[in-house]
């Protein structure tokens, strides 16, 4: 690749033009941690946290921040996404999530993928932070996505 392709000839950015680019099928998932203390995952069990259930909050977030994710990040194209989903599993150290996103159009979904765990993330915190202030948010990734003219990856 030898020009930028969000950098026009005058050294602007711009939305890249995806005029010509064929509808095709793709998807993404992305991760994230949230790591917390013995005390904050047995409350989670427990359900003793003071905002009420962080998992499903979280999930509701991430949903709802993948399908405004060309809000929040500058050059994004809006998407019309068929699928998302926000999984969250609990475990000895914290909280694991997952979120799957797919749809029909001429650019992929990544950032929607990506911004999804991180909300979701961000959300963890902030139900759990009565209870913790210290927990870590950790290793957001882009593990899968397919379709499109670049190919699959999996990392």
């Amino acid at each position: 690749m030898t020009e930028l392709s969000h950098v026009d000839d005058q050294g602007r950015v711009r939305m890249v033009d995806t005029s010509d680019k064929s509808i095709t099928a793709r998807r993404a998932v992305a991760s994230a941690r949230v790591l917390m203390n013995a005390a904050t995952v047995a409350a989670l069990r427990e359900h003793r946290t003071p905002k009420g259930d962080p998992i499903e909050a979280a999930r509701l977030a991430g949903i709802m921040a993948a399908k405004r994710t060309a809000e929040l990040i500058p050059l994004c194209h809006p998407l019309p996404l068929t699928h998302v989903d926000v999984q969250a599993e609990l475990d000895d150290t914290g909280v694991s999530l997952r979120a799957e996103v797919s749809t029909n159009a001429q650019t992929g979904v990544e950032m929607e993928a990506l911004t999804a765990v991180s909300v979701a993330a961000l959300t963890v915190y902030d139900m759990c932070k009565a209870v913790e202030k210290g927990m870590k948010i950790t290793d957001i990734r882009l593990e899968l996505k397919t379709g499109g003219k670049s190919g699959d990856y999996s990392g």
